[in-house]
C-alpha cells in the first residue's frame, strides 16, 4: 500500500502528519538544517544530502543541485532538498537572467501590479533552474538612512512597503504553491532590523513592543495575509533579545496572534552568532536550545545546531515535539511546493524562459516608472532640437556594476567585479548615444572622476570637453562598494571628487542635467539647487539607462515618485515624513524643517490640479470603510501619471501619533486637459493605534484626511472625518 506521504491525493497536512511519523530524530533535525555550497566543500555538501538529511541547500546551482537532490531522494524516506537563492531583483546572480531595479528603485513606481509582474517574471526564472525559493522580500523600512541595506527597502513607509510587499509575494508564489513555475517568498527581515541604533547593521533596536507593533509589524502582517509562505528572523536583538532567541517575537506574536502558518528560517549563522557575537549563550548547546523554545523552525548556516539539538533531544532537555513542530512546518510547504510530485527537477526550460521578450518588456515598464524627476528648471528637459552636442559626464556614466547595486552576479554569493553580462544592458551612456542618433546630436563621454578615489580625476579634462557641448548630463552617485551588509555610512555627502566635479561644469555655463545612480538617498543640497535638472534613478537595473535616456529626450513623461525622503545633511537624519510632533522648535536650528525632497514627491512634464475634495460620510463608526474622493485635473499639454495619496493624522489620541501617515494611494493614467475623479476606499480599521497596553484599537474623534501629490503640508488638501 502507498504511503500516505507519497499519496498527492491526500493534503499537505497529512502528509506531512505521515511522513513525520516515520522519521527518526535525526531525520527530523536534518531537515531543520541549511547548508551553503558557498561555504561546504563538495564533500561536506553530500554527506549533509546523503546521510544528514538536511532540508534545504543555499547556493547550489546547476549539476552540483541536481547531484545533490539525487543523493537526498535516494535516501530511505526520499524527503527532496528545498533549493534557495537571493533572487533579489529578478534572478540576478545568473548572468543571464533578467534583472530588475533593486526593491528601493522599483517602489518609485507606486504600481503594485508591475511589481506583482516583477515577482512572476523572477519566480519563473528561478523555477526554470530548479530552484524553489528566494529570500525576498525585504519589509525593513529604510528610516536611518546610513545604514548600508536602504537599497534592499521599499523605502520609508510601513503602508507602501506592505502593499508592494504583498505585491511581489503573490507574483513569486503565483496562484499556487505547485504550479511548475511558482517559487517560495521570504519576508525578512523579521523584525524592526533596519531601526538598529545608529543605522548600524545587525546592532541593537532599542525599540518597544509597542513601536514595532505600531511601525515594523503592519508589512510583515500584510505579507501573512498574502500567503508568504517562509519569514527570516533578523539578525539583531530587539531591546536586548537577540530575535532569534525570543519566544515573543517569533511564536508568540508571528505564529500564533498573526496565523503565520508557514516556516521561520534564521538569517546566516543566527543560531552560532547567539554565542560568538551576542553572547546569550556559552555554547552551542544553550544556543540550540534557545533557538528551538523560541520558534525558528530552519537553521541557515549553523551545521553544529545538527549535533547539539540531537544532544539535547536525548538529554531531555528539549522535547522531541518542538522539533516536530518545527519539522512538520517545513514538510508542509515542501509538499504544497509540490516537491514531493516531481517539481523538486529542474524543468529544463531556462534557455527559453531566461530574459526572454515578455520578461524584458515588464521590466522595461517597471523601469520606466521607477524614474524620478526631482528638478527640471525652465522646463531644461526634454532636451530641445537646438542640442546638437551633449557631453556624458561622471563616474556612473557607464558603470553598469553601479547601476545594478547590491545582490547581484557581481556581488554574490562571492565578489565577482570581473563578471560579464551574458545580456544586453544600457548603461546611461549608452542610452543617450543611441537615443541621440534619432535627435542628430553627437555624444562625447568623460569619466571625470573616481567615486571611492578623491586622487582618481580628471576635472579639468571633463570640463574642457563639457565646454565645447551644448548640454552637460552628469551622472553621478556611490558605487557597490558603499551599499550592503557591512557598509554602513557615517557621511551621505558624495565621495571622491564628485562635488568639485559638479561645480567645475556648472561653471562652463551650460545646462547641467544630473542623473543620480546610487543605492540610498544621498545629502546632495548643491546639486538640488544649481542643476538644471535632477533624475534619480537609484539603482535602476538592466534598462536603467535606456529609460533615463528615454525621459532626457521626452520619450517617457517621468511618472516616478520617491518612495523615501532626502536629507540635507548626514546630521539631519532621521527625515521620514511620518515623524511624532512635539520636538521644541520642529526642527535642527542650523538645518530646515523639511528634507530636502519629501517622501512621495516627483515631477512630470505635465502639471495636475486637485480639487473637490469630498468624503462619502464626514461620520462614521470603526466597521465603516469611507470613500475619499477628489477631481485631479491634467492641466498641460501631455497625457501624463499621477500618483494621488492619501494620508491622515488622528488629531487627539491616548497615544502621540505621527503627524501624517500614508492609507491609501492610487496611480492613474490622465489625458492631457482631462479631468477625472479619484476615489480611495479608507477602512476606517486603518485608523488604528497600538496602545500603552499593545491593543490594537481605533479611538473615537475627529482626524484630518489629506490628498494631494506627495506627503508636503504645502500641497495637500485637507477635510476632517469624525469616528464615533
Amino acid at each position: 500500500m502507498m504511503p500516505v506521504y507519497k499519496d498527492s491525493s491526500c493534503s499537505p497536512e497529512q502528509r506531512a502528519d505521515d511522513l513525520l511519523a516515520r522519521m527518526t530524530l535525526e531525520e527530523k533535525i536534518g531537515q531543520m538544517i541549511q547548508i551553503s555550497c558557498s561555504v561546504a566543500s563538495e564533500s561536506e555538501a553530500e554527506e549533509w544530502a546523503a546521510h544528514r538529511f538536511a532540508g534545504s541547500f543555499l547556493y547550489a546551482f546547476g549539476d552540483t543541485a541536481k547531484h545533490l537532490q539525487e543523493l537526498a531522494l535516494s535516501t530511505r524516506l526520499g524527503i527532496p532538498i528545498l533549493f534557495g537563492i537571493d533572487a533579489i531583483h529578478g534572478h540576478a546572480l545568473n548572468t543571464g537572467a533578467t534583472v530588475f531595479p533593486s526593491q528601493l528603485s522599483m517602489s518609485c513606481s507606486w504600481n503594485p501590479e508591475l511589481v506583482q509582474k516583477a515577482g512572476r517574471v523572477t519566480a519563473k526564472e528561478v523555477a526554470s533552474e530548479g530552484l524553489h525559493w528566494t529570500f525576498s522580500p525585504v519589509l525593513c523600512l529604510g528610516r536611518d538612512l546610513r545604514w548600508g541595506r536602504i537599497n534592499e527597502t521599499f523605502g520609508e513607509d510601513q503602508y507602501l512597503a506592505g502593499i508592494l510587499g504583498a505585491a511581489i509575494i503573490k507574483g513569486y508564489q503565483g496562484e499556487h504553491l505547485a504550479d511548475p513555475d511558482s517559487i517560495l517568498a521570504c519576508a525578512k527581515h523579521y523584525i524592526a532590523y533596519g531601526e538598529s541604533l545608529g543605522g548600524r547593521d545587525s546592532y541593537d533596536t532599542s525599540a518597544s513592543m509597542r513601536k514595532v507593533r505600531e511601525v515594523f509589524l503592519p508589512p510583515f502582517a500584510e505579507a501573512v495575509k498574502a500567503g508568504c509562505a517562509t519569514m527570516m528572523a533578523s539578525y539583531q536583538s530587539v531591546d536586548g533579545t537577540p530575535v532569534s532567541a525570543s519566544e515573543k517575537l517569533l511564536k508568540d506574536l508571528l505564529k500564533d496572534e498573526l496565523g503565520f502558518k508557514g516556516f521561520v528560517v534564521t538569517d546566516w549563522e543566527n543560531v552560532r552568532n547567539l554565542v560568538v557575537r551576542q553572547g546569550v549563550a556559552a555554547d552551542m548547546k544553550e544556543a540550540a536550545a534557545k533557538a528551538l523554545n523560541a520558534g525558528n523552525d530552519m537553521i541557515m548556516n549553523t551545521p553544529e545546531f545538527y549535533y547539539a539539538a540531537i544532544e539535547l533531544v536525548k538529554a531531555g532537555v528539549v522535547k522531541e515535539s518542538i522539533i516536530d513542530q518545527a519539522v512538520r512546518r517545513i514538510l508542509f510547504i515542501k509538499f504544497a511546493l509540490g516537491l514531493f510530485d516531481g517539481k523538486c527537477r529542474p524543468q529544463n526550460n531556462k534557455h527559453n524562459t531566461l530574459a526572454c521578450s515578455e520578461h524584458l518588456d515588464i521590466n522595461m515598464k517597471l523601469t520606466r516608472e521607477s524614474i524620478v524627476l526631482l528638478e527640471n528648471r525652465n522646463n531644461i528637459l526634454p532636451l530641445k532640437s537646438n542640442i546638437k552636442k551633449i557631453a556624458v559626464i561622471g563616474p556612473n556614466a557607464d558603470d553598469i556594476q553601479a547601476q545594478f547595486g547590491d545582490w547581484t552576479y557581481f556581488s554574490h554569493p562571492d565578489l565577482n567585479p570581473s563578471a560579464v553580462p551574458k545580456i544586453e544592458t544600457w548603461t546611461v551612456l549608452r542610452g543617450i548615444k543611441e537615443l541621440s542618433s534619432k535627435y542628430k546630436a553627437e555624444v562625447v563621454y568623460h569619466k571625470g572622476c573616481d567615486i571611492m578615489d578623491p586622487e582618481d580625476q580628471d576635472i579639468e579634462g571633463a570640463a574642457r570637453l563639457a565646454s565645447s557641448a551644448d548640454a552637460v548630463i552628469a551622472v553621478i552617485g556611490d558605487c557597490l562598494a558603499q551599499n550592503g551588509e557591512y557598509k554602513d555610512r557615517a557621511d551621505l555627502d558624495l565621495s571622491g571628487s564628485q562635488q568639485k566635479l559638479l561645480e567645475a561644469l556648472k561653471a562652463c555655463g551650460k545646462p547641467l542635467i544630473v542623473v543620480l545612480v546610487n543605492g540610498k538617498p544621498l545629502s546632495i543640497p548643491w546639486a538640488a539647487k544649481y542643476s538644471d535638472a535632477l533624475i534619480e534613478a537609484f539603482n535602476s537595473g538592466m534598462f536603467g539607462g535606456k529609460a533615463v535616456a528615454e525621459i532626457i529626450f521626452g520619450e517617457t513623461n517621468p511618472s516616478g515618485r520617491l518612495s523615501i525622503s532626502f536629507p540635507y545633511h548626514s546630521g539631519q537624519l532621521p527625515v521620514y515624513y511620518n515623524q511624532l510632533p512635539g520636538w521644541h522648535g520642529a526642527k535642527y536650528m542650523d538645518m530646515p524643517s523639511e528634507p530636502l525632497y519629501s517622501f512621495g514627491y516627483g515631477l512630470s512634464y505635465t502639471s495636475f490640479e486637485y480639487s473637490n475634495l469630498k468624503l462619502s460620510k464626514n461620520i462614521c463608526n470603526t466597521d465603516d470603510t469611507v470613500a475619499v474622493n477628489t477631481d485631479v485635473r491634467n492641466t498641460g499639454s501631455i497625457d501624463g501619471m499621477e500618483t494621488v495619496q492619501l494620508y491622515v493624522r488622528d488629531l487627539a489620541s491616548s497615544v502621540v501619533t505621527p503627524v501624517k501617515q500614508l492609507k491609501g494611494f492610487k496611480k492613474v493614467e490622465i489625458k492631457a486637459g482631462e479631468t477625472v475623479t479619484i476615489e480611495i476606499p479608507l477602512d476606517i480599521r486603518e485608523l488604528f493605534i497600538v496602545n500603552e497596553a499593545e491593543e490594537y484599537v481605533v479611538e473615537p474623534g475627529e482626524f484630518e484626511i489629506m490628498v494631494g501629490p506627495d506627503s508636503r503640508d504645502s500641497v495637500l488638501h485637507k477635510t476632517r472625518l469624525v469616528v464615533e
